[in-house]
């Protein structure tokens, strides 16, 4: 009668479960690191989970005191998968002529407690990704230019910024700016001044895209439940309501129309998802969104 619970942030849930004689009973419960700070727990509900596991996994993340959101198996779940949508914009303009300090302070100007390069140094991001690739036998010069020279994170010191012992302020680093240029150039990119609106929509409108896919997909319920993620593990500012919040706020037709000259410029990556199509022909946000 056990449920069986994984913490896994990439695994597929429906594999564990199918290699056990009682599939129904397994689940996702994905806490957020530090667990013991982070409220948010993303309940990964897998195709043969019962009911009954679902509701005691919320009750039991009410009783210690979590957000809970219930979730669907999809590669990153909801909130990762988002943030890699993120993270694909956030090097990409990096090669093109911005820098890790001008990126985080969009998006720290904007409510953020930290940007991507600034939490990447502290959870160890560049040593993690690297270990990734050599598994996989990948490369990336990036990423693999950092980890080879020593520069992963906070914990060394170093990782995309320098870091004073006993300091957790980030300081940019001319050798990471050479890095940089040097990527550029492999790309064959000429490098040039990103205005930050720009990179702040390069960085939020994907973001807001692949969680239009999201719903439209069923692995959230809501758009609520993504603003709730957001909110919760990732730092979204909370007077700005959550991703799909103020996506409605600002106006779906707006960013729609900015996605289609971002994809001119940069590819199908901006294409604008089939669901927010949808809501923008019908006058619609996605709070009107109830599912199919």
């Amino acid at each position: 009668g056990a449920i069986l619970g994984t913490n896994t942030s990439a695994l597929n849930i429906d594999e564990i479960a199918a290699v056990t004689s009682r599939p129904e009973s397994v689940i996702g419960l994905h806490f957020f690191s530090p667990a013991n700070v982070m409220r948010l727990l993303e309940i990964v509900r897998a195709a043969k989970t019962a009911d009954w596991v679902v509701a005691t996994s919320m009750a039991v993340a009410r009783k210690i005191n979590k957000v809970a959101a219930l979730v669907g198996v999809c590669d990153g779940f909801v909130g990762n998968r988002i943030m890699r949508a993120r993270g694909m914009q956030s090097e990409r303009l990096l090669i093109e002529g911005a820098l890790p300090q001008q990126i985080d302070k969009v998006l720290t100007d904007f409510g953020f407690p930290m940007g991507p390069y600034a939490v990447t140094d502290m959870g160890g991001g560049i040593e993690l990704g690297w270990r990734r690739r050599q598994e996989l036998g990948t490369k990336n010069f990036l990423g693999d230019s950092l980890a080879e020279k020593g520069r992963f994170g906070q914990k060394a010191g170093k990782g995309f910024y320098h870091y004073e012992p006993g300091s957790r302020a980030p300081l940019p680093d001319p050798e990471v700016e050479e890095i940089i240029k040097e990527a550029s150039r492999r790309e064959g990119v000429t490098r040039r001044a990103i205005p930050d609106q720009e990179i702040f929509e390069r960085l939020v409108y994907p973001m807001i895209n692949e969680a239009a896919k999201i719903l439209d997909e069923g692995m959230a319920l809501r758009a609520s439940d993504i603003d709730v993620i957001w909110v919760y593990g990732y730092g979204w500012p909370l007077w700005r309501g959550g991703p799909m919040f103020y996506a409605d706020l600002t106006g779906l037709k707006k960013i729609r129309d900015r996605m289609l000259e971002l994809q001119k410029l940069h590819g199908d990556v901006f294409k604008p998802a089939p669901l927010m199509e949808k809501l923008v022909a019908e006058g619609k946000g996605f709070a009107d969104f109830k599912g199919k």
